[in-house]
């Protein structure tokens, strides 16, 4: 019995069952879905940012004022021409003819844009009159 308590006490021992140290592989990480993300992040980022500077057009609204005084000033744009009271011209010599119908650049001056225009158009024509110093512009349909 005696022997078999030493054989007890000895299995207890803290270094009675010990294994020779294994190395242990250490697991490289894949950086493959790391990439993954990362481009998929650039590409929501493009499309969700802006690339375009935009630009504010200030219009006023629309209420009650004087009466319309002077000759017509009607100033149309279509999809292919703009027209000062119906007779085609050129955005180029619009500032010019409109010199003509009016006493002074504080006159209103009304824009109608026809069926079918085209909003760059609108806004190249009011660039055009807004540049050329005519500040009071009426936008209709």
């Amino acid at each position: 019995m005696r022997r078999a308590r030493a054989a007890c006490r000895s299995l207890s021992s803290p270094g009675a069952f010990s294994l020779p140290p294994t190395q242990r592989r250490r697991r490289l990480v894949s950086l493959t879905p790391l990439i993954d993300v990362v481009f998929l992040l650039l590409i929501f980022f493009m499309l969700a940012s802006r690339f375009a500077v935009e630009t504010r057009l200030d219009l006023a609204a629309a209420g009650h004022g004087a009466g319309y005084q002077g000759p017509p000033r009607l100033v149309s744009v279509s999809k292919e021409s703009v027209a000062l009271n119906g007779a085609p011209i050129d955005i180029d010599a619009l500032p010019a003819a409109l010199d003509r119908l009016t006493e002074n650049r504080n006159q209103i001056i009304v824009l109608q844009a026809l069926e079918g225009a085209d909003v760059q158009r609108l806004v190249v024509v009011l660039d055009a009159l807004k540049s050329s110093g005519f500040g009071r512009i009426a936008l209709t349909e």
